[in-house]
């Protein structure tokens, strides 16, 4: 009798708990140059009082589109996509609000992604198909680039694919590997890590060539590194590529199209914390969000697919609880909230939207 009453108490609190949780602090990147935005967003969004507050805004940072928060949510650093004009910045982060650090020449063109570790910052280069690394100081401050990696070569798609376009660049959960996709050669290509190196940090390792005209956006890994998830823009194929060992491995596709005729724009892509269920987004003519079982074989099954409540989902975030997803539409202005049913997948919107100019990046805190 105690036993069981242990058990039922155990599970009261941790009920409470995950109830008592749902408040979250996230910052917002966006684009500047549409008028609609002042930088970059800090807010605390309740979902059991209803409130949505605006923690700070720092202005006067140009197109901070994509962001990255270190591990120990001290540092913030930022692209600043300007074309050829580009520059990375780097913050310091305390209790919501940001700190200007410093600033550095991109040394590419229109950087669209960054990725940080306690050494390096990482950045794909989406106009000039080239991944630049930068060294990280004890004082959060960039250096200038100390590598730059330039692709090669085009694919099939005449309007999108004549040259090489890096569209992303993220660190392995063990931060021994770094993968960057490349929308333009429809190749990812995965590099040794070499924190320590002063010169030559990543060292290709592997890669592989995914369907012709497909367009590699966005990827995300298993948390234990033997699985990588990837969607394609142009044509909205997911591909579930096989790790082991460090080498890349095809073993299944699947699609967001479910409507004839549906132009794709495919975005973002995201695991579950418990890594049973992903989700995608879709933004062309569809602008809904897509989600899909994955199965102990790593593969795919479709759940459910609804709209995001707005036009040009890009980014999205998954809070850490599992419980909530909020989607940035970046040609409407907001941000939707949708619930999940944590066993079954499903989404609800919640109705709760976040107001904010030209959103892009969403990252929790």
């Amino acid at each position: 009798m105690k036993r069981f009453s242990l058990i039922i108490s155990f599970i009261c609190i941790s009920l409470i708990s995950k109830l008592s949780a749902q408040s979250y602090h996230l910052l917002i990147g966006t684009y500047t140059n549409t008028g609609k935005s002042e930088g970059i967003y800090s807010y605390t969004v309740d979902m059991l009082k209803n409130t949505i507050i605006q923690n700070s805004i720092t202005k006067g940072v140009l197109n901070p589109s994509f962001l990255a928060l270190t591990q120990d949510k001290k540092f913030v650093y930022t692209v600043n996509q300007n074309d050829k004009n580009s520059t990375i910045s780097s913050f310091g982060f305390d209790k919501g609000k940001l700190s200007f650090i410093n600033k550095v020449e991109a040394n590419g063109a229109a950087p669209c992604y960054i990725s940080a570790t306690d050494k390096h910052i990482f950045t794909a280069n989406y106009s000039d198909g080239s991944l630049c690394v930068f060294g990280r100081n004890s004082d959060g401050s960039l250096s200038t680039s100390i590598q730059k990696i330039q692709h090669t070569g085009k694919s099939i798609n005449s309007e999108r694919q004549n040259e090489p376009h890096v569209h992303q660049v993220i660190v392995s959960p063990d931060k021994k590997l770094v993968l960057a996709n490349d929308l333009g050669t429809d190749k990812v290509t995965l590099y040794q890590y070499n924190a320590s190196s002063k010169s030559n940090v990543l060292i290709p390792k592997d890669s592989l060539t995914v369907k012709l005209g497909s367009g590699p956006r966005h990827a995300t890994f298993s948390n234990d590194k033997h699985t990588l998830y990837l969607i394609q823009e142009i044509d909205g194929t997911i591909s579930v590529i096989d790790m082991k060992n460090g080498k890349l491995k095809l073993i299944q596709e699947a699609t967001v199209i479910k409507s004839k005729g549906e132009i794709a724009r495919a975005a973002d892509i995201h695991l579950t914390p418990d890594e049973k269920f992903l989700y995608v987004t879709n933004r062309g003519t569809a602008n809904n969000i897509t989600c899909f079982a994955v199965g102990m074989d790593h593969k795919l099954t479709f759940v459910q697919q609804v709209s995001t409540k707005g036009d040009g989902p890009r980014n999205f975030a998954i809070t850490s609880d599992g419980i909530y997803i909020f989607v940035a539409n970046q040609f409407t202005d907001n941000i939707s909230i949708f619930k999940r049913n944590t066993v079954s997948g499903m989404l609800t919107d919640t109705g709760k939207q976040i107001s904010v100019g030209a959103p892009v990046c969403i990252v929790f805190y």
